[in-house]
């Protein structure tokens, strides 16, 4: 990917080749600022005697994931791919725990407290921290960018905006109301509730179409609940049969359908209890915030031959991805979403009685836990060097973590690289 490039007074200039962010490096005229994102700071250079050009950060917001890109509109290359992998679930556990404890409190002989009720006020917008966190992890690096980069425009899978009776007057009836790109949002849905498989025999790979449990002649309707996805094989071998006659000698088959026909998609939900807010969000940034719809994200894809990925999906978000993408060698930095610690002073064991007491100090010896560091071991089993992520001790033993392994270390042949900042890098 491109190299981010800032100069003498820290103002973003356009991404840089990473052959000459080297050069600059070699030739003393630059140095390194960040690790992740890797940018450089140009000692030389300032912001008035340079030409920048419009960048727009696209956005594919996810439940588990969402996928971020950084275009450059005027020669419509990607210069930037990451995919966040949020902690929603993460943050529900340990939520569900600490109510679980209180709950225990409440029931135990301790000293009298008197009831509080109706102290709870919560203002308008409020999310759940599971959710809110999602909007925060995008925020936070949509600011990152925009602090690296020259960025002008924002564009955010929400909703399609159908501009048919701009195109065509005389559209009415149920033409204006499926629109250009009608089957699109719901098998996208069905995609990815049914894994991208056939429900039947469990295929992956080939053409899926829209199956209805219950046939439309035997009185089937078109609600979700009653679709599914089928290879052409199966469906033609169903045709409008029952399916529990169809299904008749795979009981557990028939079971499993008809229970994940009714589950609700817990992603898809996330997704869109927190999209609204999250427009109005990226709204306040003073930035020109551009929408589109799913469908349109997969029409674009699809056309572009592109394959899938979540941060591919973020890159054909919206009406303004132009129609040949340049996106050789684009390797997205993979970030996950770790907190900045916890408040939890006591950890309990599994049966909720206390076992040990964090210390109140985050740091010992200048380091703290989630700093990337670069191990230099001279001697012993692990010798040899090392980048990882570190989770401190108060005491001279520290875990490094890295790609293949984790194990002991001592602080002393440790460098930092890239300060903890909430994220794990990859």
């Amino acid at each position: 990917m491109y190299v981010f490039v800032l100069d003498k007074n820290k103002q973003p200039l356009d991404p840089c080749h990473p052959a000459r962010a080297r050069e600059l490096l070699k030739q003393e005229r630059a140095a390194v600022y960040k690790r992740y994102p890797f940018t450089i700071l140009i000692k030389d250079r300032k912001l008035e005697h340079s030409v920048t050009h419009p960048h727009r950060v696209k956005i594919d917001p996810g439940s588990k994931v969402t996928g971020m890109t950084v275009l450059q509109e005027n020669t419509a290359r990607c210069v930037f791919a990451c995919e966040i992998t949020h902690r929603g679930f993460q943050i529900r556990q340990s939520l569900l725990s600490r109510r679980q404890l209180r709950r225990s409190r409440r029931s135990r002989k301790t000293r009298y407290r008197k009831a509080r009720f109706l102290n709870r006020k919560r203002k308008g917008g409020w999310l759940p921290p599971s959710l809110q966190s999602r909007i925060e992890n995008i925020l936070t690096w949509v600011n990152r960018l925009c602090h690296l980069c020259p960025i002008s425009a924002i564009s955010q899978e929400l909703v399609k905006f159908n501009l048919q009776k701009l195109e065509q007057p005389e559209i009415q009836g149920v033409d204006y109301q499926r629109g250009e790109l009608f089957g699109f949002e719901v098998k996208q849905y069905l995609l990815v509730k049914w894994q991208h498989q056939c429900a039947y025999c469990g295929i992956k790979d080939v053409p899926l179409q829209i199956e209805h449990i219950v046939a439309r002649s035997c009185g089937g309707t078109n609600r979700v609940s009653n679709l599914t996805l089928a290879c052409q094989k199966c469906n033609q071998a169903k045709g409008n049969q029952l399916i529990a006659e169809f299904l008749k000698n795979k009981p557990e088959l028939l079971n499993r359908i008809l229970s994940q026909a009714k589950k609700p998609l817990i992603d898809a939900t996330a997704v869109n209890a927190t999209r609204w807010e999250l427009y109005r969000r990226l709204q306040k940034t003073d930035l020109s915030v551009e929408v589109g719809s799913g469908g349109r994200t997969k029409w674009n894809r699809v056309n572009r031959g592109i394959d899938k990925s979540h941060w591919a999906d973020s890159l054909c978000v919206g009406a303004s991805t132009p129609e040949k993408l340049i996106i050789k060698n684009i390797k997205p930095l993979l970030i996950s979403a770790k907190g900045h610690g916890t408040r939890q002073r006591c950890r309990p064991d599994k049966f909720g009685f206390p076992k040990a007491h964090a210390p109140s100090s985050k740091y010992f010896r200048g380091f703290t836990t989630g700093d990337i560091v670069k191990a230099n071991i001279p001697t012993g089993k692990f010798a040899g060097i090392y980048t990882g992520r570190i989770a401190i001790r108060f005491r001279p033993s520290f875990v490094l973590h890295t790609l293949e392994q984790k194990f002991d270390v001592h602080p002393k042949y440790l460098k930092t690289i890239h300060k903890a900042d909430g994220y794990e890098y990859k």
